[in-house]
This record gives structure tokens, C-alpha cells and sequence, in this order.
């Protein structure tokens, strides 16, 4: 299956912040997936003009509102809850789903599992989704055999923001369980499906505006324009995917380049059978700098769709030069 994360840089990036970018697919590649790549978004400087009075009253306001919203938030986690019920039991194996609460790098769906099997073994996450948005996760839990373990299946905070989803009502996810010793294969459970208090009459708002791009095949990619500071890696161009195609797709781009200077860009997006994933074209900030590129004004690239099921090409993309 073709990821996108730098797993190299993980863990460094994930103690700097608590957020990824994009709402994108969320396998996991390996072992090391539990760790995947994070995103500090930019403080934005006050302008220079601004007194001391003016900046400590703005401060003071900008204090009041973020807990303002952090009672918001909490108060709506608060108001979220899930029956507690069996989401595996297979091979020696359980897991329950036991509940839902915030945490420090998003939103936990709380996990009781047991090893009842005669070996160690690691449970990770695929293809999570919220609300019909793909989104990042954390999960990688060892549990030796005969051994039991409280663990937690994280929807990251930042990939939720940029989904738009306040409350979780609706989630999909996959768990798949490999021996912690060899990483050998033991299984891949079928989709597992887990509705919320809210989710009856629940209505995920979408924002899928922009410039459409690809409108192709029931694949819709729209252009949401030029973010410099969404990412710690470089400049991004947003994305917004649908995949009404009648496979799980993945998402990349070829033959990038800016201002006229080939550079390389990471995007590789699965968006699994109808569902939505916020996206986005990452330019490496020291790329640009070794091309001499301080503004991004023109970008051209294409897109290629490939089928997750058998990795072949649907289809290429028209060639867009992108003006920003």
C-alpha cells in the first residue's frame, strides 16, 4: 500500500505538536506507524504599529476566547458518549470500545483489550474515518501474551479541525494486529463501524469550496489555494478530495514545479470508497530556498489516480498551472 508519512522524522515532529496535517488516510505502514508525522502550525507576529497597551489588551482578549473555546470544546467532548462493546474477538484476541474523551493530541476512543494468545502481539490502525472524512490517528499498542492493556485508538486534533468536525458521530476504522516480535501478519479486521450519542439525524457540514480541478470518474479534487504556514515542512496548496469512484483511491501529484524550477512536492493520499479527506501539496521550505524561490507565484503539475485495490493507474490529470 503507498503511505505518505515520514516516518524517519516522527517522533520529533509529535512532541513539538500534537497535530498533522490534512485529514488524510490512516494506515499505518509498520510498527513504527503510532508515531505519524506531525504539523506546528506558525504563531503570526503582531504588527509592529500596535502599542504596548493596544497588544496587552489584545492579549487579554486572545486569553479570554482560547479558554472560551476550550470549555466549548471540552464541553462538547462532555456531551459525546459510546456504548461500551465488543469490536473484535478473533484469534485468541479482544477488544471492547469503552468510551470517548479528549486528550493531549486529539479526541481517544478508549480500548480494553486482552491477549488471550500464546504470543506477544502490536495493534495498530487502517483507514479511519470520522464523519465520512479520512483522518489521521495514533495507535500502537504491545500487549504480551496472556496479558491485558488499557489503551486508546487517537483521532488527531488538527486533522479533525481541518475536516471541520466538531463532534464525532460516526466513526469507521480497521484494526490490524501483527506478532511485536516478527511484525508478521495475524490479521486485518473487517471494517469495524461505531455510531456515537449524537449520531442519529447528524449532518457533517462539508466546505468544498475552491476551484475544482479534477472532476472526473466520480473523483473530485478542488484547489482551496496557498497556505505558507499550515505546515512546518514548507508551503502547502490545500486540497479538498472526494472519491465517488468504485474503488479506495490513492491521490499523488507528478512533474511539479514553481516559478519554473522543478522541485519535489509529497502528496500520496488514500481516500477510501466514498469518503472525503482534506489534503494538500507540500513544497519543502529548503527546496525552495536552494532554487532561490522566496514567493510562490506560478505552480504546474498534474495528477495521477491509482486504484488501492491493485496499485493500477485510473487515470492522469490534465496539466494545471496554478497562479497564486
Amino acid at each position: 500500500m503507498i503511505k505518505k508519512r515520514l516516518m524517519s522524522l516522527t517522533i520529533c515532529f509529535l512532541l513539538l505538536s500534537g497535530s498533522v496535517i490534512g485529514c488524510g488516510s490512516s494506515g499505518n505502514a509498520d510498527k513504527a506507524e503510532s508515531s505519524a508525522p506531525s504539523k506546528v502550525e506558525a504563531v503570526k507576529e503582531k504588527e509592529s504599529e500596535v502599542s504596548t497597551t493596544e497588544a496587552a489588551e489584545k492579549t487579554a482578549e486572545e486569553t479570554t476566547v482560547e479558554e472560551s473555546t476550550e470549555e466549548e470544546t471540552t464541553a462538547k467532548s462532555e456531551d459525546v458518549s459510546i456504548e461500551e462493546q465488543v469490536i473484535y474477538d478473533d484469534n485468541g484476541i479482544l477488544v471492547k470500545a469503552t468510551g470517548i474523551e479528549d486528550s493531549t493530541f486529539g479526541t481517544d476512543l478508549t480500548l480494553y483489550i486482552e491477549n488471550n494468545s500464546d504470543k506477544d502481539i502490536t495493534i495498530q490502525s487502517r483507514d479511519t474515518n470520522i464523519n465520512g472524512f479520512m483522518v489521521e490517528t495514533l495507535m500502537s499498542t504491545d500487549v504480551a501474551a496472556g496479558k491485558k492493556s488499557n489503551s486508546s485508538l487517537t483521532f488527531e486534533s488538527n486533522s479533525l479541525k481541518k475536516c471541520g468536525i466538531d463532534q464525532i458521530a460516526h466513526i469507521e476504522t480497521k484494526l490490524y494486529i501483527i506478532e511485536a516480535d516478527t511484525w508478521a501478519e495475524i490479521d486485518t479486521s473487517d471494517v469495524i463501524t461505531i455510531d456515537t450519542s449524537v449520531a442519529e439525524g447528524f449532518e457533517q457540514p462539508v466546505d468544498d469550496s475552491g476551484d475544482i480541478l479534477v472532476d472526473e470518474n466520480g473523483i473530485k479534487i478542488i484547489n482551496k489555494g496557498l497556505s505558507k504556514d499550515s505546515s512546518f515542512l514548507g508551503p502547502e496548496i490545500l486540497l479538498y478530495i472526494e472519491n465517488d469512484y468504485d474503488s479506495d483511491i490513492v491521490v499523488q501529484v507528478r512533474d511539479v514545479s514553481v516559478n519554473g524550477f522543478m522541485v519535489d512536492a509529497m502528496m500520496s493520499e488514500e481516500v477510501l470508497l466514498g469518503k472525503k479527506s482534506f489534503s494538500a501539496v507540500t513544497f519543502l521550505g529548503s527546496d525552495l530556498e536552494k532554487n532561490g524561490i522566496k514567493d510562490i507565484e506560478e505552480v504546474e503539475l498534474y495528477f495521477t489516480i491509482i486504484n488501492n485495490n491493485n496499485y493500477e493507474t485510473i487515470f492522469d490529470s490534465d496539466i494545471f498551472t496554478l497562479k497564486f
